[in-house]
Protein backbone atom coordinates (compact mmCIF):
# COMPACT_ATOMS: atom_id res chain seq x y z
CA UNK A 1 0.00 0.00 0.00
CA UNK A 2 1.66 3.29 -1.27
CA UNK A 3 1.56 6.54 1.87
CA UNK A 4 0.31 9.03 -1.21
CA UNK A 5 -2.83 7.00 -1.28
CA UNK A 6 -3.15 7.31 2.19
CA UNK A 7 -5.77 10.23 2.70
CA UNK A 8 -6.29 12.18 5.97
CA UNK A 9 -10.22 12.49 4.87
CA UNK A 10 -12.38 9.34 6.96
CA UNK A 11 -13.78 7.29 4.21
CA UNK A 12 -15.79 4.23 4.28
CA UNK A 13 -14.41 1.20 3.46
CA UNK A 14 -15.62 -2.64 3.21
CA UNK A 15 -13.60 -5.25 4.94
CA UNK A 16 -14.69 -8.40 3.76
CA UNK A 17 -14.69 -11.55 6.61
CA UNK A 18 -15.07 -14.94 6.65
CA UNK A 19 -18.72 -15.77 6.69
CA UNK A 20 -20.30 -15.34 10.42
CA UNK A 21 -17.16 -13.37 11.86
CA UNK A 22 -18.71 -9.85 11.13
CA UNK A 23 -19.63 -9.28 14.76
CA UNK A 24 -16.44 -11.15 16.41
CA UNK A 25 -14.05 -8.87 13.56
CA UNK A 26 -16.00 -5.86 14.96
CA UNK A 27 -15.40 -6.30 18.48
CA UNK A 28 -11.55 -7.52 17.99
CA UNK A 29 -11.21 -4.00 16.00
CA UNK A 30 -12.71 -1.92 18.70
CA UNK A 31 -10.59 -3.36 21.35
CA UNK A 32 -7.29 -3.14 19.14
CA UNK A 33 -7.81 0.34 18.50
CA UNK A 34 -8.94 1.32 22.07
CA UNK A 35 -5.56 -0.59 23.37
CA UNK A 36 -3.31 1.27 21.25
CA UNK A 37 -4.90 4.59 21.43
CA UNK A 38 -6.04 4.86 17.69
CA UNK A 39 -9.41 6.68 18.47
CA UNK A 40 -8.29 9.57 16.15
CA UNK A 41 -8.02 7.21 12.72
CA UNK A 42 -11.37 4.87 13.15
CA UNK A 43 -14.91 6.69 13.19
CA UNK A 44 -17.35 3.96 13.17
CA UNK A 45 -17.59 0.18 12.38
CA UNK A 46 -20.76 -1.40 11.26
CA UNK A 47 -22.26 -4.84 10.84
CA UNK A 48 -25.51 -3.57 9.08
CA UNK A 49 -28.43 -5.07 10.00
CA UNK A 50 -31.90 -5.42 9.03
CA UNK A 51 -35.24 -6.33 10.61
CA UNK A 52 -36.87 -8.90 9.14
CA UNK A 53 -40.57 -9.72 10.68
CA UNK A 54 -41.59 -12.96 10.70
CA UNK A 55 -45.53 -14.28 11.08
CA UNK A 56 -45.62 -18.35 11.89
CA UNK A 57 -48.66 -19.63 13.42
CA UNK A 58 -49.99 -16.14 13.85
CA UNK A 59 -47.38 -14.92 16.16
CA UNK A 60 -44.68 -12.04 14.79
CA UNK A 61 -41.18 -12.69 15.06
CA UNK A 62 -38.51 -9.99 14.55
CA UNK A 63 -34.98 -11.09 13.71
CA UNK A 64 -32.02 -8.75 12.61
CA UNK A 65 -30.43 -10.19 9.54
CA UNK A 66 -27.11 -9.22 8.18
CA UNK A 67 -27.66 -6.99 5.05
CA UNK A 68 -24.16 -8.04 3.84
CA UNK A 69 -22.90 -11.51 4.93
CA UNK A 70 -19.07 -11.54 4.79
CA UNK A 71 -18.82 -8.17 5.37
CA UNK A 72 -17.88 -5.31 7.50
CA UNK A 73 -17.92 -1.30 7.13
CA UNK A 74 -15.47 0.57 8.62
CA UNK A 75 -15.05 4.28 8.73
CA UNK A 76 -11.69 5.11 9.05
CA UNK A 77 -8.39 6.69 7.67
CA UNK A 78 -6.07 4.77 5.96
CA UNK A 79 -2.96 4.92 6.98
CA UNK A 80 0.12 2.32 6.80
CA UNK A 81 -0.86 0.95 10.32
CA UNK A 82 -4.43 1.42 10.46
CA UNK A 83 -4.31 -0.77 7.32
CA UNK A 84 -2.29 -3.12 8.86
CA UNK A 85 -4.02 -3.69 11.73
CA UNK A 86 -7.58 -4.13 9.77
CA UNK A 87 -5.61 -6.54 7.65
CA UNK A 88 -4.24 -8.41 10.64
CA UNK A 89 -7.50 -9.00 12.88
CA UNK A 90 -8.51 -12.67 12.83
CA UNK A 91 -11.13 -13.22 10.63
CA UNK A 92 -10.61 -10.36 7.88
CA UNK A 93 -9.64 -11.83 4.62
CA UNK A 94 -9.02 -8.16 2.89
CA UNK A 95 -10.37 -5.10 2.17
CA UNK A 96 -12.49 -4.57 -0.68
CA UNK A 97 -10.80 -3.04 -3.06
CA UNK A 98 -8.02 -3.34 -6.16
CA UNK A 99 -4.65 -5.35 -5.14
CA UNK A 100 -3.50 -3.65 -2.34
CA UNK A 101 -5.26 -0.64 -1.93
CA UNK A 102 -8.40 -0.58 -0.08
CA UNK A 103 -10.81 1.99 -2.28
CA UNK A 104 -13.53 3.86 -0.06
CA UNK A 105 -17.12 3.44 -0.82
CA UNK A 106 -18.53 6.64 -2.88
CA UNK A 107 -21.27 8.39 -1.13
CA UNK A 108 -23.79 7.35 -4.03
CA UNK A 109 -22.35 3.95 -3.26
CA UNK A 110 -23.30 4.61 0.60
CA UNK A 111 -26.74 5.95 -0.30
CA UNK A 112 -27.62 2.98 -2.85
CA UNK A 113 -26.96 0.58 0.16
CA UNK A 114 -29.76 2.72 1.97
CA UNK A 115 -26.99 3.72 5.08
CA UNK A 116 -27.52 7.40 4.31
CA UNK A 117 -27.02 7.89 8.29
CA UNK A 118 -23.76 6.61 7.26
CA UNK A 119 -22.65 9.57 5.32
CA UNK A 120 -21.67 12.07 8.21
CA UNK A 121 -23.00 15.64 7.29
CA UNK A 122 -20.90 18.42 8.63
CA UNK A 123 -22.90 21.83 8.68
CA UNK A 124 -20.98 25.57 9.96
CA UNK A 125 -24.32 26.85 11.65
CA UNK A 126 -25.41 25.80 15.20
CA UNK A 127 -28.87 25.86 16.82
CA UNK A 128 -29.34 29.80 17.62
CA UNK A 129 -27.18 30.95 14.25
CA UNK A 130 -28.22 32.69 11.41
CA UNK A 131 -28.88 31.56 8.06
CA UNK A 132 -30.26 32.36 4.97
CA UNK A 133 -32.34 30.12 2.53
CA UNK A 134 -30.94 29.57 -0.74
CA UNK A 135 -33.53 27.56 -3.25
CA UNK A 136 -37.42 27.95 -2.97
CA UNK A 137 -40.43 30.08 -1.77
CA UNK A 138 -38.34 31.71 0.91
CA UNK A 139 -34.63 32.12 -0.81
CA UNK A 140 -33.53 35.16 0.67
CA UNK A 141 -35.57 34.79 4.05
CA UNK A 142 -32.95 35.11 7.37
CA UNK A 143 -34.03 32.88 10.05
CA UNK A 144 -32.63 31.43 13.41
CA UNK A 145 -32.01 27.83 13.44
CA UNK A 146 -34.45 25.94 15.95
CA UNK A 147 -33.30 22.38 15.47
CA UNK A 148 -30.65 20.41 13.45
CA UNK A 149 -30.67 16.56 12.48
CA UNK A 150 -28.03 15.70 10.81
CA UNK A 151 -29.60 11.79 10.35
CA UNK A 152 -32.37 12.84 8.12
CA UNK A 153 -30.23 15.85 6.81
CA UNK A 154 -33.00 18.40 7.91
CA UNK A 155 -32.31 21.78 9.60
CA UNK A 156 -35.33 23.58 11.43
CA UNK A 157 -35.75 27.02 11.28
CA UNK A 158 -37.74 29.77 12.35
CA UNK A 159 -38.35 32.46 9.79
CA UNK A 160 -40.05 35.88 10.39
CA UNK A 161 -43.28 36.06 7.56
CA UNK A 162 -45.99 38.40 7.77
CA UNK A 163 -44.88 39.48 11.23
CA UNK A 164 -44.87 36.06 12.92
CA UNK A 165 -42.21 33.37 13.46
CA UNK A 166 -42.80 30.53 11.07
CA UNK A 167 -41.13 26.79 11.62
CA UNK A 168 -39.85 25.83 8.33
CA UNK A 169 -38.14 22.42 7.63
CA UNK A 170 -35.25 22.37 5.44
CA UNK A 171 -32.58 20.21 3.87
CA UNK A 172 -28.98 21.05 5.54
CA UNK A 173 -27.73 22.29 1.71
CA UNK A 174 -30.23 24.69 1.50
CA UNK A 175 -29.62 27.48 4.13
CA UNK A 176 -25.88 29.13 4.66
CA UNK A 177 -24.63 30.79 7.99
CA UNK A 178 -24.96 34.66 7.92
Amino acid sequence: MSQENASLEPRWYVVHTYSGYENKVKTDLEKVIKNRELEDYFFDIVVPMEEQIEIKDGKRKTNLKKVFPGYVLVKMIVTEKTWYIVRNTRGVTGFVGSGTDPIPLTDEEIRNMGFEELTQVNVDYNVNDSVKVLVGPLKDFIGTVTEINKEKHKVKVSVSMFGRETPVELELSQVIKV
